[in-house]
């Protein structure tokens, strides 16, 4: 039977969604990333904006100067032109190295979540750091990562109560993802660690320090260098990025 992805659904008078998949995998949230470039870099008449999720791209248009009909035909034929499950990822794409503390006072559902994962403190801190995370997506608070996949031990489910305040920087983990909040938050997700990175600056020309695709390598640091690190920030010094091939 052929898969019924990619589909298009009509959001409203004036949005068309393209679904890659019904399940979260990494091929499927690279292919929502090289679409959207694709989306972008055709310049379609009408679409004003473009958005992803980890499994789908959001075009909103002007009904006056497209309809669904005459949009969904052009979006049609640019996914009939390759397999956008195997392609590559877009370009200009960054790799950030990030410090970060976990566990104690700055992470204190560590053990917990490591336990859930079947290995020990120390372990989950050396497999998170070993793993280099994709922002799958941003969204549900400003300049807010998904970021993933982490390997399999991690597919752990949210907490049932929320934790009341996870700080700025503040690392939460769940079903193999990880987030880094941008601001204080209450959050459902464990709260692992905390992070020496601004990503959201309100009054920067660029307020979201991330794009959907960058990548993140976390380096585990002991509390006194974190605290170094975050007065780095108030001084103009960021994590380190590299451009990706």
């Amino acid at each position: 039977m052929p898969s019924p992805f990619p589909s298009l659904h009509r959001m409203g008078e004036a949005a068309l969604l393209v679904a890659f998949a019904d399940h979260l995998s990494m091929p499927v949230n690279a292919a929502v990333l090289a679409f959207r470039a694709a989306v972008d870099a055709a310049d379609l008449p009408g679409v004003e904006e473009t958005a992803t999720s980890l499994k789908s791209v959001l075009l909103r248009f002007n009904p006056d100067l497209v309809d669904h009909v005459t949009l969904e035909g052009q979006i049609q034929a640019l996914l009939a032109e390759r397999d956008w499950i195997s392609g590559e990822m877009p370009h200009n794409r960054r790799l950030w190295r990030i410090p970060a503390v976990f566990g104690g006072d700055h992470g204190p559902q560590l053990e917990e979540a490591a336990a859930l994962a079947g290995m020990g403190a120390d372990a989950a801190i050396a497999a998170i750091c070993a793993t280099r995370l994709r922002v799958m997506t941003i969204g549900f608070a400003p300049g807010l990562p998904y970021l993933g996949q982490l390997p399999e031990g991690f597919d752990i489910p949210r907490k049932t109560e929320l934790n009341p305040a996870v700080p700025k920087g503040g690392l939460g983990l769940a079903i193999r993802q990880m987030v880094m909040f941008p601001v204080e938050t209450q959050t459902g997700w464990r709260w692992i660690g905390q992070a020496a990175f601004d990503g959201f600056r309100q009054d920067a020309t660029v307020p979201f320090a991330l794009n959907a695709g960058d990548e993140i390598l976390y380096r585990a640091v002991s509390v006194m260098e974190f605290e170094d690190s975050v007065a780095g920030l108030a001084t103009g010094q960021d994590a380190m990025a590299e451009v990706l091939p």
